[in-house]
Formats: structure tokens, C-alpha cells, sequence
């Protein structure tokens, strides 16, 4: 639901900071910065929602294990719900939505998404791979292939694909990697190995549903080299 916001400037020259307020709001009344007064300026504006539903035959589902970051994992539920994840699987002492603060980040994704809770990750790995899912580590290493490799888009389909993703520190469970069909990355360019969990899990989900499948980014698998 679109909000309607106003922006406030502060009367310090010397801070001059400009910030929006919803409006009706008796916030910002004062500098969140410098503490002096605030005035209101130029006109209201109303906030964007996308209401347009993306449509797609692939099956994603994400699984965490041993996350330890309650904002990771509530980011990992917003992301799942835009981008059309089925199911999230919380393994190990992955915090799940039952915690008052997972909220805070999730803004109501978790209510929306399905989750289970498994306290072994590996146990949970092996029943979901004799299932039928292709389990797919998201991680680096030798075995590892780029998530916009041509070939690896045009294998996605059919199957039950789930996204598994490891403790922040220490990656992924070796055991867990010798159980999955595969291990995809995202390519770094920077002076780090890897990024943020729940900025990865967001990126590579979007990748799977959304390029060369025909989505609203109509790519195809054939020109993402070009």
C-alpha cells in the first residue's frame, strides 16, 4: 500500500540535512543529526508499489544452515517472497520466525512464506535430495560455476531446485556440498570472497526465476555472454 511522504530540512546552515516524514507524522520535528528545528519542504509525494505479479515455472526453494544473523535470515524471507521462493528450510540454529525481532527485517514476509525447522541440516539435505530435489550449494570452490552461466540456466528446468546457503564464517558443510547436484557462485571482482548471505540469496534467486525464463527481464540463456 503506497504511503504519502514529505520531505523536512533542517534550519541549521551549517547541517542543512533534508529527510522525508510520512505525512501526519509528529516526527522530525528536530534534526535527527543536530537536534535544531525542522521545517517541511516543496510538496507531498506518494510512494511506488509494484503491483504487477511476474509469472514463471521455476521451483526455488532456499535452504539455511547455521545462520546466526537474525537480520540475514529476516532479509532472507523479504527476499523470498519477491522473488518467488516456495519454501525456506531453517537448519541448525538458523533463528526462525517465531522470534519477536525477526520482524524488524522480514516486514511480514515471513508470514507469507512457508518455513520448516530441521536441527540437522544434513539429515534434512539427504530426505529432500531422495525427494527429488536437486539441491544447489551456493558457494565457492573448485566445483563451483557462475549462477549466469548459459548452460546452468538452461538446466534449471524442470526440477525442484533448493538454494543452499551456509554459516557466514565457515560456508557450507562439506557433507551438505557432497550431496548436492552442483555449486554455483556469484563472480567477485572486489578484495572480498563472497557477499553478505541474504544479498547473495536475493541475487541468485532473481537470476533463476527471472533470466532467460521469458520473465520480465525476457533474456535469454543464449545471449548472456554478448
Amino acid at each position: 500500500m503506497a504511503s504519502t511522504y514529505r520531505a523536512r530540512r533542517c534550519s541549521n546552515s551549517s547541517c542543512a540535512l533534508r529527510f522525508p516524514v510520512e505525512e501526519g507524522s509528529p516526527l522530525g520535528a528536530r534534526c535527527p543529526l543536530c537536534g535544531e528545528e525542522t521545517a517541511f519542504v516543496d510538496d507531498a509525494y506518494r510512494t511506488h508499489v509494484i503491483t504487477e505479479k511476474a509469472a514463471s515455472s521455476v521451483h526455488i526453494e532456499v535452504f539455511l544452515d547455521n545462520i546466526r544473523s537474525l537480520r540475514n535470515v529476516g532479509s532472507v524471507f523479504r527476499s523470498a517472497d519477491g522473488a518467488g521462493v516456495a519454501h525456506v528450510h531453517l537448519c541448525g540454529f538458523t533463528p526462525t520466525p517465531e522470534h519477536p525481532k525477526m520482524a524488524k527485517t522480514s516486514l511480514g514476509a515471513e508470514d507469507a512464506v512457508p518455513w520448516t525447522r530441521h536441527p540437522d541440516a544434513v539429515a534434512a539435505a539427504r530426505a529432500l535430495r531422495d525427494d527429488g530435489a536437486r539441491l544447489w550449494v551456493v558457494d565457492g570452490g573448485e566445483r563451483a560455476c557462475s549462477v549466469f552461466d548459459p548452460q546452468l540456466l538452461a538446466s534449471r528446468q524442470p526440477g525442484r531446485i533448493v538454494l543452499v546457503f551456509g554459516h557466514e564464517v565457515s560456508g557450507v558443510d562439506p557433507r551438505l556440498e557432497a550431496l548436492a547436484e552442483r555449486t554455483v557462485c556469484l563472480p567477485m571482482m572486489g578484495i572480498k570472497g563472497s557477499l553478505n548471505v541474504s544479498v547473495a540469496m536475493g541475487i541468485v534467486s532473481y537470476v533463476l526465476r527471472f533470466v532467460g525464463s521469458g520473465g520480465p527481464l525476457n533474456g535469454s540463456a543464449e545471449n548472456l555472454d554478448a
